[in-house]
């Protein structure tokens, strides 16, 4: 695993993922019994015509005006989930802003760092992997921004 390589402190948390649920990210929360404002999930928006990652706390949504400010963009719409699963190389639900296929610029929403740690998906549905906002940002060369709204 690339956090191992590169000597980040991480945890890996497995759940049993169910299908039929709506919400993949408060499954993960509820699942391992952690506050949904710790839970990350990765979303990714084309901003300008540039597929761009975003990191939010899954209790609350995208900001996408938000999102475009903070790469210098004027519009962000959600990608097309083929094109985002085709260029991260991860099924919708279980994207992950590590180890893309291709690497997306990213946004991190800045109420991760309010947290010793946090927890993203680890590349598919059922398994989430924690780590500290910091670590994250550092190995996705994310921006911390207010991108996530309540």
């Amino acid at each position: 695993m690339a956090l191992a390589a590169a000597g980040t402190a991480y945890t890996l948390h497995a759940y049993e993922h169910d299908p039929a649920t709506p919400s993949y990210g408060e499954e993960a929360a509820e699942a391992l019994g952690i506050t949904p404002d710790r839970v990350f999930k990765t979303l990714v928006a084309d901003v300008d015509g540039e597929l761009t990652v975003a990191v939010v706390p899954v209790a609350g949504q995208l900001d996408l005006k938000a999102l475009a400010s903070a790469v210098g963009g004027k519009r962000a719409a959600m990608a097309d989930p083929a094109a985002a699963e085709r260029t991260t190389g991860y099924v919708r639900g279980g994207i992950s802003p590590l180890g893309q296929r291709k690497r997306l610029r990213t946004v991190l929403d800045s109420s991760a760092s309010e947290h010793a740690t946090i927890c993203v998906s680890a590349g598919r549905r059922g398994l989430e992997v924690e780590l500290s906002p910091a670590d994250l940002a550092a190995l996705t060369a994310a921006v911390l921004a207010p991108i996530g709204r309540g």
